[in-house]
């Protein structure tokens, strides 16, 4: 179908769905709490032809209309329209989806959401950019960490004297308080402590993707080589009881959410770098709207990492063995979920 014919299909859809986006944001402003009334327009019906060239008028809500905008926005890049076509439907779909997702305020509604649907179905939708971001950081780490154990000098071609001798005096096995360098700390002030660490190197990974992905390339490569220069030293010194029953509980959660964010960084710088038929600028306001739902898991990833760190890592009386089988089971609590959960269509 050429640009003209498909405009005069569907142009009036887009302009009554337009209309109603601008009164639904405009009831919104300033009442954001009151925002669920939008569930309402779920009864307003409009006619519209199906978004497959297909014939026959079909009643949708707002939800379905919006589905529809961005059906037609994906078919208008296929088919190569015209710049100011695709700048048009990609404003209308960022318009509807943030009027959408604004009227849904109930907390617990839009966290079991999430956790169900949204954040394994993003992960898996951009698998390739996982896979990409786990090889940047999961090869640098064993690289260095066989390297180190085979020549334990280099580790000091990548760390200060300073901070090998601290890592040693965390992860002595007669250390009081494993992986702290003061034993003064509390759980809940190293919670504190791991939360701003964590969530710090998520921020950085995600955020440095905006110079073409550069930055997130950086940060992916040295805290691979960085964790790996820590785990091959300490292997190679015999400590390594004390700090795989340390990181063995939350790496799985840790270690997760920085090649998400990694994902997330590289998805922005991308779209700089390869912004099809977009404008930049458009290109990268849409990888930064498709990539909410994957900093958000990030978040949701650190956090948890943080918690288990604080209050069940550094926990002395756990044996390593017990230790070590529940790291094992967050592994595979983690790589099933991200495999498996999700993939019943949503009620």
């Amino acid at each position: 179908m050429k640009q003209a014919a498909f405009e005069a299909r569907y142009r009036s859809n887009w302009l009554a769905f337009e209309k109603h986006l601008d009164r639904v944001l405009s009831r919104s402003a300033g009442r954001f709490a009151k925002a669920s009334k939008l569930k309402s327009t779920d009864t307003d019906t409009d006619t519209d032809t199906d978004p497959q060239d297909g014939e026959g008028p079909v009643d949708f809500s707002f939800s379905e209309a919006y589905r529809q905008v961005c059906n037609h926005y994906a078919l208008a890049q296929q088919r190569g329209y015209s710049v100011s076509l695709l700048d048009y439907l990609n404003d209308l779909s960022l318009r509807g989806h943030s009027a959408l997702y604004q009227s849904k305020t109930n907390f617990r509604y839009q966290l079991i959401r999430f956790v169900l649907f949204g954040l394994p179905q993003a992960v898996r939708k951009e698998w390739k950019l996982v896979l990409c971001a786990s090889l940047l950081f999961y090869v640098p780490m064993v690289a260095v960490a066989v390297g180190i154990v085979l020549s334990p000098e280099l580790a000091y071609s990548i760390f200060s004297p300073d901070q090998v001798s601290s890592f040693e005096a965390m992860y002595d096995p007669a250390a009081d308080h494993i992986g702290r360098e003061r034993k003064s700390e509390t759980d809940v002030a190293m919670f504190g402590y791991y939360i701003r660490n964590n969530i710090g190197i998520g921020f950085q990974t995600v955020v440095t993707g905006i110079i073409g992905g550069l930055g997130t390339l950086f940060y992916l490569i040295y805290n691979g080589l960085a964790i790996g220069g820590v785990a091959g030293h300490l292997i190679q010194l015999g400590y390594y009881q004390p700090f795989f029953g340390f990181v063995s509980g939350h790496s799985s959660f840790e270690l997760t959410g920085i090649v998400i964010a990694g994902a997330a960084g590289l998805k922005i710088g991308f779209s700089l770098l390869f912004p099809g038929r977009l404008r930049r600028i458009n290109a990268l306001t849409t990888a930064v709207a498709e990539s909410v739902v994957l900093i958000y898991g990030v978040i949701f990833l650190l956090l948890i990492a943080a918690f288990v760190e604080a209050f069940w890592s550094s926990n002395g009386s756990v044996d390593f063995s017990v230790k070590v089988a529940v790291g094992l089971g967050t592994w595979c609590l983690v790589l099933s979920y991200f495999l498996l959960v999700g993939r019943v269509r949503e009620a």
